[in-house]
C-alpha cells in the first residue's frame, strides 16, 4: 500500500501538476513511511532531498499558536482576555453593517475581540487576500496590512482604524489574526518573534532549518516556487516559476515583518520534530492538557470553516492551532474525526489524529495548493496504508 502512496504522489509530479512532493507518515512518534520525489529545481534538474527548504506559509501558524500557549501556561494571559488589554489599538472595534457600501457604514462591536477568538479565526478580522473586490479586501490592500516592510507593530497600527467583517465570536473568516497573535507574543515576552521562536521552540525541538530568513549558505536549498497553469483548475498540467513571490528577496534576507501567520521556511525533518513535540510518548513542548485544548473545536454551534471561493466547509471547526474535523466529509478518511490539521498556500500540510494515533506532513511548492486534490488523495491513502 505504501508503494501505492508513492505512485500516487509521483503521478502529480509526472503530470506537471506539482513540481515535487515530500512527506512523512507517523504512527505515534515513529515515522512509518517517508519519501521525496520530483524536483527542487525543475529547470536545473535538481532532485528533491529531505534537507530541502520549503516556504511554510500558513504552517507558520502552528508555531505561533504554540508560542502563545507557552505564555498561556505561564499565566501571562487568559484565553478570554480582550486583546485590547495588551494591544490597545485593537480595543473598541466597529463592525461593517450588513450590505455596507463604504467603510463608514459601521456599528459598534457587540463585544471585544478575545485571544480565544484570535486563535480560532472568529475575531472578525480579515486577510485582504482571498476575497478580491470586496470592501474589506480593498481596505486591507489600501492600508498595506500585509506589507513586508512593516513590523508586527506596524501591522497592528494598520488594523487600528479598519472595521471588522462581523461581530467577534459570531462567524469564521481566515485572517491576519495569527499575525496579531505573533505581536501579542512579542508584547508579552519583550522579544522579537524570531528570538522567541528560536529559544523556546526551535532549539528545544532541534528545528535547525526553520527561520524567517535564510543565511547565505542555505539559499541553494530553498525549493523553487511554481504557479499552476490555471488557479481555477488545480489539476490542469503546467508549471511556471514564480520565485519572486510573495515579494522579491522573500526568505533570502531579513525583512521587518516577521509574520506569525505565514513567514517561516522549514524542512520535512523540522516539521516532523514540531509534530513530535505535540504527540504523546515522550517529552512534549506543551502540557498534555494544553495540547488537548488546542485540538478542541472553539467555534460556536453551527459555525464552520468557510472560504470566499468555496463557501462553508461542513464538518470543519477550528481549534487553537488549526481546523478540527467534527464530522468527516466526502474527501476525508472516515476515521479522521477529531483530527487537527492545517496547511499553507503553497501546499505544505500537517495533521494530527488523536483517535488513530496517526500524524503526517505533506509538502510541495505550488501556489494555491492548500487543500489541493493531491492532499485529499494522500490523506485517504495514508490512513488506509496505516490500517485506519
Amino acid at each position: 500500500m505504501r508503494a501505492e502512496l508513492r505512485q500516487a504522489m509521483q503521478r502529480y509530479v509526472d503530470q506537471e501538476i506539482l513540481p515535487c512532493v515530500s512527506y512523512a507518515l507517523m504512527r505515534g512518534r515513529d515515522v512509518i513511511d517517508t519519501a521525496c520525489m520530483g524536483w527542487a529545481d525543475r529547470e536545473a534538474g535538481v532532485p528533491l532531498r529531505r534537507d530541502h527548504i520549503f516556504r511554510a506559509f500558513s504552517n507558520t501558524k502552528l508555531v505561533t499558536s504554540c508560542a502563545a500557549m507557552l505564555l498561556f501556561e505561564e499565566g501571562r494571559f487568559g484565553l478570554d482576555d480582550p486583546i485590547g488589554e495588551y494591544i490597545p489599538q485593537l480595543g473598541n472595534r466597529t463592525v461593517l453593517k450588513s450590505g455596507a457600501s463604504s467603510l463608514s457604514d459601521v456599528e459598534p462591536a457587540r463585544g471585544p475581540i478575545t485571544i480565544r477568538q484570535l486563535m480560532s479565526h472568529s475575531s472578525g478580522l480579515s486577510y485582504g487576500l482571498l476575497d478580491p473586490g470586496t470592501l474589506i479586501f480593498n481596505a486591507y490592500t489600501e492600508k498595506k496590512v500585509l506589507n513586508p516592510y512593516a513590523s508586527n507593530a506596524g501591522l497592528v497600527d494598520a488594523l487600528a482604524h479598519l472595521p471588522l467583517s462581523y461581530h467577534p465570536g459570531t462567524s469564521w473568516e481566515y485572517s491576519v489574526a495569527t499575525d496579531v497573535l505573533g505581536r501579542l507574543v512579542e508584547v508579552l515576552s519583550g522579544r522579537s518573534l524570531e528570538s522567541f521562536f528560536a529559544q523556546r521552540i526551535f532549539a528545544p525541538l532541534g528545528m535547525v532549518d526553520t527561520a524567517f530568513a535564510l543565511p547565505q549558505d542555505k539559499h541553494a536549498r530553498l525549493v523553487r516556487y511554481y504557479a499552476g497553469a490555471d488557479q481555477k483548475a488545480p489539476m490542469k498540467p503546467g508549471l511556471t516559476r514564480i520565485d519572486a513571490s510573495p515579494w522579491p528577496g522573500a526568505y533570502l534576507k531579513p525583512f521587518p515583518r516577521q509574520s506569525g501567520g505565514g513567514g517561516l521556511v522549514t524542512t520535512l525533518p523540522d516539521m516532523i520534530a514540531l509534530l513530535r513535540g505535540l504527540l504523546p510518548g515522550g517529552q512534549t513542548l506543551l502540557k498534555a492538557e494544553t495540547i488537548a485544548l488546542m485540538m478542541t473545536n472553539q467555534l460556536p454551534e453551527g459555525v464552520n470553516v468557510r472560504f470566499a471561493s468555496v463557501g462553508e466547509v461542513p464538518g470543519k471547526g477550528y481549534g487553537l492551532a488549526g481546523s478540527v474535523t467534527t464530522a468527516p466529509g466526502p474527501v476525508d478518511p472516515p476515521a479522521s474525526i477529531g483530527e487537527l490539521q492545517w496547511g499553507g498556500i503553497a501546499g505544505t500540510h500537517w495533521w494530527i489524529s488523536p483517535r488513530t494515533g496517526l500524524a503526517g506532513v505533506l509538502m510541495t511548492q505550488r501556489e494555491m495548493a492548500f487543500w489541493h486534490p493531491f492532499h485529499f488523495e494522500f490523506k485517504q491513502l495514508a490512513y488506509h496504508a496505516a490500517g485506519r
